[in-house]
């Protein structure tokens, strides 16, 4: 993949087509790019079969021109077409695209563009946690009034509320741009960041030696890296960074660590030091488990690397509201059981979300819906031996078929070879083919002190189901 120019002129004297423009990276760079005025048109499957139909009202009442995807909305050469590159050349979008000679973007290469040409960039990498660290650092950088442009992969609930329900994206009018910065695709390598921050490098998508080449050309292309000493191959890099801010929370070696850690089912306090002045600060958060610790201590770091004191970073993280899907409550039964909504989709992310929940009292029942058949293949045998180490004798993991929307991926090799890993590694788990029978199962056999937990990607009604599940309950 190749870095790709803006189109020549303003962003609001060429009109946008964004082909999945509900998809949890393109809908808050379309969102960015409306702010600066630009007209935008975009299709998208889930649209078409009715899934999330709030979504597309709200973004139809922005003024966004929403079409079936069916090629109708693509009507001029002066569009640019945006789309992933995973997306097919026979998608209709495509097809008439190529037909008017339309130029094409991947989301990518859009992002790139615009983070590149801000200012002061500030690029969140590592396999897990980027969302929430993207988060906090531009709540962060809110506070201390730099304004910033903020692109999110998940919705940010400081910046959610009636008129933004979807507040995946912040359009400011400062130098800072915010942003998460994805390795999956190895698009990671079209960024140049002012600031870059690495929380953590580990098997997802790729093998770990390419993680380690992508992640450490990252750092050499920043001015300055902000990175966890903690995470053994984040710290091996360090030698590839221009100039460091670290953190960690076992690492003496740390410039910012944290001592004194309390948490709570729903919470966090912790003592934040920063040794290179020799001084302290109370943190306390309102999202729970020492991975969010560690994301604090991300943010802090990147926020300082941009110039915000250590205390005025703390101080603003007191206030952070979380994020949709990231250990979000959507409520407790009269019965007692509460439900989570959660993101966890691969080792990293699903082994800390578990570690969260069990370190407090109560039998878990996480339902887990891979988010494709390719990761699944990918990191199914990991995910296994995570559910049984995490869990215990009285806890069960269920798992469903893969999401799939259609295409041609191999579907030969499903959620079945994964609970039978996790048995083979002593652990509880129940195969229910179809997602709706899941629910209908978990209502059942949920008793009084239950955490029921529901975790995937990719699949935005996974909220919905998590909420028919309580109700169910009730």
């Amino acid at each position: 993949m190749t870095d790709a120019p803006l189109p020549s002129g303003s962003l609001t004297a060429h009109p946008w087509f964004f082909c999945g423009i509900g998809g949890s990276g393109m809908l808050p760079l379309a969102l960015i790019l409306k702010g600066h005025g630009a007209a935008i048109g975009g299709s998208d499957r889930s649209r078409d079969q009715g899934r999330t139909p709030e979504k597309f009202a709200w973004l139809e009442a922005l003024g966004f021109d929403l079409h079936p995807q069916d090629g109708s909305g693509v009507v001029s050469a002066e569009q640019t077409l945006v789309a992933s590159a995973a997306v097919e050349d026979t998608v209709p979008e495509v097809v008439r695209a190529a037909e008017l000679g339309c130029p094409r973007m991947s989301r990518a290469q859009l992002l790139a563009a615009l983070f590149n040409a801000a200012p002061l960039g500030i690029a969140i990498g590592g396999t897990s946690g980027k969302s929430t660290v993207t988060g906090m650092t531009g709540w962060i950088m809110t506070g201390a009034g730099r304004d910033p442009t903020i692109m999110n992969g998940a919705v940010m609930k400081n910046f959610a509320g009636p008129e933004a329900p979807f507040a995946s994206a912040r359009v400011g009018e400062g130098d800072a741009f915010v942003s998460e910065v994805d390795e999956s695709d190895g698009s990671i390598a079209l960024y140049r960041p002012k600031v870059a921050v690495l929380g953590n490098v580990s098997l997802d998508h790729k093998s770990l030696e390419e993680l380690r080449d992508l992640f450490g050309d990252f750092l050499a292309r920043a001015d300055v890296s902000a990175i966890n000493l903690d995470d053994a191959e984040t710290a091996a890099l360090a030698g590839r960074a221009r100039a460091l801010v670290t953190f960690g929370i076992t690492s003496d070696d740390a410039q910012i660590g944290a001592v004194d850690v309390v948490e709570g089912p729903t919470s966090l306090a912790a003592t934040v030091l920063d040794r290179r002045n020799d001084t302290s600060h109370a943190l306390n958060l309102k999202v729970p488990g020492r991975h969010n610790l560690y994301n604090a201590l991300a943010a802090i770091a990147a926020a300082n690397a941009a110039g915000v004191p250590v205390a005025e970073a703390v101080e603003a993280l007191g206030s952070f509201a979380g994020l949709a899907r990231r250990f979000d409550i959507v409520g407790t039964s009269p019965g007692g059981v509460t439900v989570i909504d959660d993101f966890g989709h691969n080792p990293d992310k699903v082994s800390a979300t578990l570690a969260t929940l069990k370190a407090h009292p109560g039998r878990v029942i996480a339902f887990f819906q891979p988010h494709g058949y390719g990761p699944l293949r990918q990191m199914g045998a990991e995910l296994a031996e995570v559910f049984a180490r995490e869990l215990g004798p009285d806890d069960v993991t269920v798992l469903c078929d893969p999401v799939y929307f259609g295409g041609t991926v191999d579907r030969s090799e499903g959620s079945e070879r994964i609970v039978r890993l996790i048995r083979e590694h002593g652990g509880k788990a129940e195969y229910i083919p179809a997602r709706a029978d899941c629910g209908t199962w978990i209502a059942q056999t949920a008793r009084v002190g239950d955490r029921v937990v529901v975790m995937g990607a990719r699949d935005d009604t996974l909220t919905v189901f998590a909420k028919d599940i309580l109700a169910a309950l009730a």
